[in-house]
């Protein structure tokens, strides 16, 4: 019967705390932080890089920058400076240590090849910027590689708050690439856990120690043992490979600093490395990539608006035409798909598609239909050249997962009639014996009504894509690359799929002479194809909307391989 005197003793704190704030007295300073920005070859990433580091919650007054630059054949002094021009007066201070000559290393076959030379450089840099934290009296430095974007704009807080000497947010990529090691070889290479995996997808959520963290990580420079933390010149008993990350790894060993990474928050993305044989535009390209994975996934990224970016120039890639169908009532999937076109550099041409709700007679709830299954999370169907599987359940629902079964919803024939449709009589689904909806309707009229314009304009052919794709890496390329192949074996074509559901893969033929093409069978989805106007005629002649059935049973029938 110890807790009655709780309650005085809460209402004394609340009181207590109104006085103090009247009183003037202040809450105490965040921790001061340097942030460490070591640059070369980096102005495809260097926009979002730094707009991540513009949106950081935390107060530019407790910020330091450290900037060096060398070794550049792009324009990344030139970023730095114009950026750090206009925003460098907010932070407490700048250092700024750039390198214009020499461009590259003598003995590199490349500007992503890692020779010895460049490996000792990179590591001095970041003692330099080390010693100057500590100099400084920084309570903590923030190394983040120039290609690892912090999309949460709460990373630095939440680091912190974990009070750790070494933490690294663990960050996604365009695979199973991340920045930290769940086991580690008596030699110092890497070593295959059971334990990476469940972590990197966050399977397992928290922040564990781990052998090693690199890319993007925060070393407290109060916490016991830190001191001794170092980069170069490495630990005297040190026999590891000769390689940054691995050196700061055994530094950490050496000096008994646990390092650990944090996965239960999604704090931002980073580039998977290319090889040292392949160049800047691999790395450009793979960047892209990493751009529309986060508009996909979210939280997107965003450029700072404080840096010169080179111009797009978006084309149709040969084509008459790049259609885009999208519903004018779902304005965060055309805007994402609108951002990925443009950083792709296509030209798209949006259509606005058929609603399925303005064929309704009578209410309904729920929410309407696309085209395709839809963009179910970070599980969204891909487009891409070769036709390969996409693991993606198919068939509608017609049972919400919140509200349960959804009540029927009758097509308005009075509507139909006056656009010319007619269902296919006992139409019924394949797999779910359920007859056609609204959204196949509006879905199937939005299709048609590229297919009518094809044909009235002549378009030898076009693309069309539905905005609830995604696209692989490399996607315009690989697009352009293909229309080549297909043109030089002279291949005659209705209509080429780019992103679809296979059904039975084992049973589709390569094509002979193209080895991304395959003898199309059953598919599912229409979420992207190339469309010649030979095959918008066929399409049209054979008068879908008298006996109408889902595009994408439709399609099939065209080329005789429904199995129904």
């Amino acid at each position: 019967m110890r807790a009655a005197p709780a309650a005085p003793l809460l209402q004394l704190l609340l009181l207590l705390g109104p006085r103090l704030e009247a009183a003037g007295v202040a809450e105490p300073p965040l921790p001061a932080v340097v942030l460490a920005i070591l640059a070369r070859n980096a102005e495809h990433s260097l926009p979002h890089y730094l707009g991540a580091l513009e949106r950081l919650d935390y107060p530019r007054a407790r910020l330091a920058l450290w900037c060096a630059t060398d070794h550049n054949v792009d324009n990344t002094t030139e970023m730095l400076q114009e950026w750090l021009a206009a925003v460098g007066d907010d932070y407490a201070a700048v250092v700024w240590r750039p390198e214009g000559e020499p461009r590259s290393y003598p003995d590199e076959e490349g500007p992503k090849h890692w020779t010895k030379e460049r490996h000792q450089f990179l590591m001095e840099l970041k003692q330099e910027a080390l010693t100057f934290a500590r100099d400084w009296g920084a309570d903590y430095i923030l190394f983040a590689d120039t290609d690892n974007i912090l999309t949460n704009n709460q990373t630095l807080r939440l680091l912190i708050e974990q009070g750790l000497p070494v933490v690294a947010p663990m960050l996604d990529s365009q695979t199973y690439y991340s920045n930290f090691w769940c086991g580690i070889t008596p030699q110092g290479y890497y070593r295959r856990t059971a334990d990476y995996f469940p972590t990197k997808n966050r399977q397992r959520r928290g922040c564990f120690r781990v052998p090693m963290v690199h890319s993007t990580f925060l070393v407290s420079l109060r916490a016991e043992g830190t001191e001794q933390l170092g980069f170069y010149p490495p630990h005297p008993n040190y026999t590891w490979p000769f390689d940054d990350i691995i050196i700061f790894a055994y530094a950490c060993q050496a000096a008994g600093v646990s390092a650990h990474v944090c996965n239960e928050h999604r704090y931002g993305y980073m580039n998977v490395p290319v090889k040292s044989h392949q160049g800047l535009e691999d790395e450009r390209v793979n960047f892209i990539h990493l751009i529309l994975e986060a508009l996909v996934d979210g939280p997107p990224m965003w450029a700072s608006a404080h840096v010169s970016r080179p111009p797009k120039r978006p084309s149709k890639m040969g084509f008459d035409e790049v259609f885009v169908i999208s519903l004018a009532r779902r304005p965060d999937r055309r805007e994402r798909m609108l951002s990925s076109l443009w950083e792709m550099e296509i030209s798209g041409r949006l259509v606005d598609a058929v609603d399925g709700r303005s064929l309704m007679g009578g209410a309904g709830v729920g929410a309407g239909q696309s085209c395709s299954p839809g963009n179910q999370g970070s599980q969204a169907p891909r487009a891409h050249c070769r036709l390969l599987h996409t693991p993606q359940p198919c068939g509608l629902q017609d049972v919400h997962p919140l509200l349960g079964p959804l009540p029927k919803r009758v097509l308005n024939s009075s509507v139909m009639k006056s656009l010319g449709v007619d269902l296919l009589p006992g139409y019924q689904d394949p797999y779910s014996g359920r007859t056609l909806t609204k959204g196949e309707v509006g879905c199937f009229l939005s299709h048609y009504s590229i297919w009518e314009e094809v044909v009235a304009r002549g378009l030898a052919q076009v693309v069309v894509f539905e905005d609830d794709v995604r696209f692989e890496s490399n996607f315009k390329m690989r697009l352009e690359r293909l229309m080549e192949e297909v043109e030089a074996e002279k291949l005659p074509w209705d209509l080429i799929y780019l992103g679809r559901k296979q059904v039975n893969p084992e049973e589709e033929a390569a094509v002979e002479g193209l080895p991304h093409l395959v003898v199309a069978g059953y598919s599912y989805w229409t979420l992207a194809y190339v469309l010649s106007l030979a095959g918008a005629r066929k399409l049209l002649a054979s008068q879908p909307l008298r006996r109408m059935l889902p595009v994408d049973e439709f399609l099939p029938i065209m080329f005789d391989q429904h199995p129904k």
